[in-house]
């Protein structure tokens, strides 16, 4: 006689609802966009966050949340006191995310030194200084690293070639980075985002409102997801917090499109 097994009654576990909990985040940019939105997924999952503010103001709505600090990203001694001031407050540092940086239009043709210099600072040199601050506080215990890179970085941009060139620089530091810190427990990946923010509403200010009409209809075709820009917090908050946990722990030197199949990068 075959004996029957009766079927597997227990409950089954629910999904963890605090993946983050404990975890002493470092947000910079984090007054809006996608440093906002990375706020306030990063409380909600259970973290305990900083975050880094310069010419914007902390938000009404996160405002009391979290311990906000005054960073200028690119500046190093600024970058030094704050992530100093951060750990300090948070008694260590597990990740960092770095969403400070910004887009403006440019043509290749009659970029100015100015604008040149204004972009690669306030996107490659503000990741380099944070990511090496965060380096610091990491070392002996590990640590996740977050950075912003983006699709225009990997096809280029005729309308804004200079933040092109500046994400490029991002994801060719997050590689190098993620090879020498390895050693440490450290991780380092870069996220290429297509979400709507205050760069995307300059995209359509710039565009006018043909040029804006024409790009949306070519996003409509060329996104097998929807066909529009992403919201940063239901669609690229759960990335960043996945990031952030233990789940990435074996990811390293990655550059992820978060953009609704616009650009597929390959391994």
């Amino acid at each position: 006689m075959t004996e029957v097994t009766a079927p597997d009654r227990s409950p089954v576990a629910a999904p963890q609802e605090r993946p983050l909990a404990g975890r002493r985040v470092l947000v910079t940019g984090a007054a809006g966009g996608i440093g906002a939105a990375a706020v306030s997924v990063f409380l909600a999952a259970g973290a305990r966050v900083v975050g880094l503010f310069h010419s914007t103001p902390p938000p009404d709505g996160l405002r009391a949340r979290c311990h906000w600090l005054p960073c200028d990203a690119r500046s190093r001694d600024s970058v030094d006191t704050a992530f100093e001031r951060a750990a300090t407050v948070l008694g260590g540092l597990d990740v960092l995310l770095n969403a400070a940086g910004g887009w403006w239009p440019g043509t290749p043709e009659s970029l100015s030194d100015d604008e040149l210099d204004t972009m690669l600072d306030v996107n490659l040199r503000s990741t380099v200084l944070t990511n090496q601050a965060a380096f610091e506080k990491m070392r002996h215990g590990g640590g996740q690293i977050i950075n912003l890179g983006s699709g225009e970085g990997v096809r280029g941009n005729p309308l804004a070639p200079h933040y092109a060139v500046a994400k490029a620089g991002v994801h060719a530091w997050t590689r190098s980075v993620a090879a020498a810190w390895g050693r440490y427990g450290i991780t380092v990946n870069a996220l290429a985002p297509a979400v709507q923010t205050a760069g995307a509403d300059r995209l359509w200010e710039h565009l006018g409102e043909e040029g804006a009409a024409a790009l949306r209809q070519n996003l409509r075709s060329a996104m097998p997801l929807r066909g529009e820009l992403g919201d940063p917090k239901t669609d690229l908050g759960p990335v960043m917090v996945f990031l952030a946990g233990t789940g990435a722990r074996f990811m390293t030197g990655q550059l992820i499109a978060v953009d609704g199949g616009l650009q597929m990068l390959g391994a």
